[in-house]
């Protein structure tokens, strides 16, 4: 049995690009974090980004909590950090024991192996579709290198 080809919609939205990034919070002064590619840029000054959420995410929840967001953004040396987030861990451990990270002014981790980093206060936040769009003011971040972010196509716009 072979597998089905995705639709030419999906196809098409697979060209949209978007970086890689690890998304961070703290839940109940927890760090928490995840894989989230759905991040642009949206203001210049103050400076505003926006990062969407799927609905229902324990990480929503913790960034209306925590009131912010930090985004590690992540290039091809540091794409490789993106596998502590995705295995599951049954003993209750969080990915960040296993990666150096520093905080940010606001508190949620950096890490510190990424590209460059953006510490947000949560603006506001806009239902659409499946997920939610969190906006956010920029307040602080810095390059921690010199290089270009990484550039993520999908083969199926319709689905990670």
């Amino acid at each position: 049995m072979t597998d089905a080809q995705p639709s030419s919609l999906a196809r098409a939205l697979g060209r949209v690009p978007s970086g890689l990034y690890i998304v961070s919070s703290l839940q109940d002064g927890r760090p928490i974090g995840f894989v989230g590619s759905f991040v642009a840029q949206t203001g210049l000054d103050p400076p505003g980004v926006c990062l969407a959420i799927a609905k229902g995410r324990d990480h929503l929840l913790a960034i209306r909590q925590q009131g912010g967001f930090v985004i590690s953004i992540l290039d091809d040396q540091s794409q490789g950090l993106m596998g502590a987030f995705l295995k599951p861990r049954d003993d209750g451990s969080s990915p960040f024991s296993d990666l150096q990270t520093r905080p940010a002014p606001s508190g949620p981790p950096i890490l510190t192996d990424a590209l460059a980093w953006l510490d947000c206060r949560l603006a506001s936040e806009h239902a659409t579709s499946d997920h939610i769009v969190c906006f956010g003011e920029v307040e602080a971040g810095a390059c921690l290198r010199e290089g270009d972010p990484k550039v993520h196509l999908r083969t199926n716009g319709l689905a990670y």
